[in-house]
């Protein structure tokens, strides 16, 4: 039980004093990197998974489904 109570007491003297921790204007400026990515993947991944939809309904159109 002690070497519990040692473990929570060095990480959190590791995390007050050795973590380098990053500014707000950091965090919010990755923040809106992530979520302009994520939008630019998902329109991608949109657009192919449309031109794949037409592209199946022509070829079975073509077939006579």
């Amino acid at each position: 039980m002690n070497d519990f109570f040692l473990y929570i007491k060095e990480s959190y003297n590791e995390l007050v004093h050795n973590v380098t921790w990053p500014t707000w204007s950091d965090l919010t400026s990755n923040a809106v990197l992530v979520i302009v990515a994520s939008i630019i993947f998902a329109l991608v991944v949109f657009g192919l998974d449309t031109v794949s939809n037409q592209s199946l309904k022509f070829i079975y159109s073509l077939a006579g489904g």
